[in-house]
């Protein structure tokens, strides 16, 4: 299919669900390149495009990309049935830049969703300027979502920039949870290779893009959903989630960390408690 003005063009759509799980590309301004992400739409908004629906932005982690979630998440069974829309983008832009490809946690697939500020990662890593707010107009005006029951959660680096979304706009965001979500990045040695590469080394540009400053400085309105399971490889050295509960007791924010014996950091955890996830984010989308 041919794109539109926007440069908004489908890649693929398949029936699931009796809804219609699709991939899409635009011409992002806010990245300066193609940038993708998926959709899935449940039968309610196929059978009457009229229908405006809640839409939840599931981030995903590092080495991921549009695909991973609708793939690997098993979430569209769910969504089919609270009639909520899904959309997952890419994890960073995918121009060609020196060095992008040199390590597995930094550069291709490894935007951490912050506008980075040093060269030459600035020229295109605007990651967290297209989550929140250009790509919600671009699935506004080609998706029937109701831009007043957005929610946003993630996994891993995904669940990083899902709280970090959530709480720099609850205007814009009504509800947020995460999967093992690196939730301290200022003390992960992942969240400081990010930070000082594409941020450079003003720790005070840091803590914008850090949950736990975040959460104990503002309170955000409604219950944040986390799950973290004990067996979880990066648990000890990267996600810290004690650090976000102990931060967000300061504001006021309600967190419910949920801890699940035996369960590690993949989708195998991921697909486990989805259900929960959206039953969650339905019930704050629509209540």
């Amino acid at each position: 299919m041919a794109a539109s003005a926007d440069g908004f063009r489908v890649i693929a759509e398949h029936r699931c669900f009796d809804g219609v799980q699709g991939f899409y590309e635009h011409a992002s301004a806010a990245c300066d390149a193609p940038m993708r992400f998926s959709v899935y739409r449940p039968p309610t908004a196929v059978a009457d495009p009229g229908t405006h629906l809640p839409a939840l932005y599931y981030l995903a982690g590092l080495t991921c990309n549009e695909e991973t979630f609708a793939i690997k998440a098993g979430a569209q069974r769910v969504a089919a049935e609270l009639g909520l829309l899904l959309v997952a983008p890419d994890t960073s832009p995918r121009v060609r830049l020196p060095g992008d490809d040199a390590h597995w946690d930094f550069g291709l697939g490894a935007g951490f969703y912050v506008d980075a500020t040093r060269a030459p990662w600035s020229a295109h890593y605007r990651m967290y300027t297209w989550i929140t707010d250009e790509l919600p107009r671009v699935v506004a005006a080609h998706f029937p979502v109701r831009n007043d029951a957005r929610g946003i959660f993630g996994h891993s680096m995904g669940g990083h920039g899902a709280l970090v979304c959530a709480l720099r706009h609850p205007d814009r965001y009504r509800s947020a949870s995460a999967f093992a979500p690196i939730a301290a990045p200022m003390e992960s040695p992942w969240g400081r290779k990010a930070f000082s590469g594409y941020l450079g080394d003003y720790r005070d540009a840091w803590a914008a893009y850090d949950a736990s400053r975040l959460v104990e400085q503002r309170r955000f309105p409604s219950p944040i959903r986390i799950d973290q399971g004990s067996a979880d490889e990066f648990l000890a050295e990267q996600l810290y989630p004690e650090r976000f509960v102990e931060a967000a007791r300061r504001s006021g924010t309600e967190v419910q960390l949920h801890r699940h014996d035996g369960y590690g950091h993949g989708y195998w955890f991921v697909q486990s408690f989805v259900a929960e996830h959206l039953q969650h984010h339905h019930r704050l989308l629509l209540g």
